[in-house]
């Protein structure tokens, strides 16, 4: 397989991601397997959730592809490491970022992560099964995108949040 066959192979696999995250997430985790999402909607003390489980299985697939495919590189190889890319992202945006489970990426100013981080909140909003929106993880819909524009980052001042916009 040549080299441009390989990116495009990891991209397309790295962007189908989003679609097969976000069709698993709203038809699979909001309906079959919410007994196992569910510890995802509800606050609790614990630092692992029943939802943690997820995980198990994309690594699966990323590491069966990986190893099946790794003796030529072939495109099962690619496809293993377009899953686990996304993954990566997957838990540096959503379990760092979004939800602060590690403590060392709080807030951010960009506007695409701010569109992102609101876009989950309002998935968030509802506790139970069905009522949910936003279910992608890397795509936000255009009218967060707006409010991030609109909204000023807030900023950090002796352990307060304060707004920058001005009361004019």
């Amino acid at each position: 397989m040549t080299m441009w066959a390989a990116v495009a192979v990891t991209t397309a696999t790295f962007l189908g991601m989003e679609f097969v995250a976000w069709f698993m997430h709203k038809y699979v985790l909001h309906g079959a397997l919410w007994f196992l999402h569910r510890s995802h909607h509800v606050r609790h003390p614990h630092h692992f959730e029943r939802n943690d489980f997820f995980f198990l299985f994309y690594g699966a697939l990323s590491m069966a592809g990986i190893m099946y495919g790794s003796d030529e590189k072939s495109w099962p190889f690619w496809v293993g490491i377009g899953i686990a890319a996304y993954g990566t992202v997957y838990f540096f945006v959503h379990d760092v970022l979004i939800h602060g489970r590690l403590r060392f990426w709080r807030k951010s100013s960009n506007k695409y992560l701010r569109a992102l981080n609101m876009a989950h909140k309002m998935h968030h909003k509802t506790t139970g099964r069905d009522g949910s929106q936003e279910f992608g993880m890397l795509w936000v819909s255009p009218k967060y995108l707006e409010l991030a524009r609109r909204k000023p980052a807030p900023v950090r001042v002796a352990d307060k949040q304060v707004s920058t916009s001005s009361p004019l």
